[in-house]
């Protein structure tokens, strides 16, 4: 998925703003990326799960593993609170 719609109503494009996908490792990933010394960028895995914030209202998706069409369905939606 590049693109996706907020609730916004504003279009989230990470072809157009890369500052939108966000790379978040679980407290697990992380330990196991220290246990094998990876401190090169390059060489860290992809997180489990894919992050987006939208620029615009700051909601922060959090997509599940692909289901049986490849598609990461949304399972978290965070709204600033003011």
């Amino acid at each position: 998925m590049e693109r996706m719609e907020c609730k916004c109503g504003k279009v989230m494009s990470i072809s157009e703003s890369p500052d939108i996908q966000l790379r978040v490792y679980t407290d697990r990933e992380w330990d196991d990326m220290l246990t094998e010394d990876i401190f090169d960028a390059s060489k860290a895995p992809l997180p489990t799960y894919d992050v987006w914030r939208c620029p615009h209202c700051e909601r922060i998706y959090a997509f599940g593993k692909p289901n049986e069409e490849g598609i990461c369905p949304v399972v978290k939606v965070y709204k600033l609170v003011e």
